[in-house]
């Protein structure tokens, strides 16, 4: 009962709306700046890595979400009088052998279908590796990356899913809503610029297989390993001129950047081939309960057993 743990916190709707709110004011704030600029985001962003270099770009994008992270996570402790474990997990504890086996596994997809892609289509990669730098952005990429993931994860899938989860008394609606704004989320990256609107399918199906990771899996670490190995994995291997991340990564994409079918083949194959291999590692049941069912009230959860003082 994952939303539920929501109720082992000093309770008050309004301290889940402060946080979410605040920080998509800021996301509808930075997609308004970015569509009135007459610089494109792709060139003001290559003007700034002229200035600074890519690292301490990359340092400057991740720092306010690394601040977001430990803004939730205090908010929780000290606002909400929650613990971190219930935030994340309905178990007793954290299970920290999910998230690494969720990181594994994506990783390695990743990293497979990356050197495939190079590998069917080498024109359009060049080898872009570089020692020093490279080392330099691994340790920043290892300290920062997984916590700007985390922040993501729990403001979505933990703060604002339990909230909405309580408010509404049903699965189903903080599924959607965390997914969609999940999505929108990215408005402002550079790739929707390149790419049109139509890579909004991905990013937000990205945040429904990560919701429904979260509902079925009970907990969020199946979501946090996914997501940390999918930021690092890919700001590690390779970069291009258009992406959010502009990396001193292994390789680069030097393509013409366009969106086609491949772009949502994790969406539609790899995402629900990922959910049936997560079910029969993990034995998840009962699907229509844990996606769409109610939401027990506060003094349904405390009559449990498990929860009577």
């Amino acid at each position: 009962m994952y939303i539920e743990q929501g109720y082992k916190g000093n309770l008050g709707l309004w301290k889940y709306a402060f946080i979410p709110l605040g920080f998509l004011a800021l996301m509808v704030f930075n997609y308004i700046s970015t569509i009135m600029s007459p610089v494109p985001v792709e060139d003001y962003m290559q003007q700034l890595i002229d200035k600074l270099g890519s690292n301490t770009v990359l340092v400057i994008l991740l720092a306010p979400l690394v601040v977001g992270l430990f803004l939730v996570l205090g908010w929780t402790k000290l606002v909400h009088e929650q613990s971190i474990t219930s935030l994340t997990t309905s178990r007793k504890a954290i299970d920290w052998r999910r998230i690494f086996y969720a990181f594994t596994v994506w990783g390695l997809i990743t990293a497979g279908m990356t050197y495939a892609y190079i590998l069917f289509a080498p024109e359009n990669y060049v080898f872009n590796f570089q020692m020093k730098p490279f080392l330099t952005l691994a340790i920043i990429s290892l300290l920062l990356i997984p916590l700007q993931t985390s922040f993501e994860e729990y403001l979505f899938r933990g703060h604002l899913m339990q909230g909405l989860g309580i408010l509404t008394k049903n699965r189903w609606f903080p599924l959607v809503v965390t997914s969609v704004l999940f999505g929108v989320m990215h408005l402002g990256n550079p790739e929707v610029s390149k790419l049109g609107y139509g890579i909004m399918v991905y990013y937000i199906g990205t945040g429904f297989f990560l919701g429904i990771l979260t509902l079925m899996d009970e907990g969020l670490e199946l979501a946090l390993g996914f997501h940390a190995a999918n930021n690092l994995i890919t700001a590690l291997l390779v970069t291009a001129d258009w992406t959010a991340f502009q990396t001193e990564s292994i390789y680069r994409d030097i393509s013409e950047p366009s969106l086609s079918w491949d772009g949502l083949i994790p969406v539609f194959v790899i995402f629900p081939l990922l959910l049936y291999v997560f079910s029969v590692k993990y034995k998840w049941t009962d699907w229509t309960e844990k996606l769409f069912g109610r939401v027990l009230t506060e003094e349904e959860f405390k009559s449990l057993p498990e929860n009577e003082q």
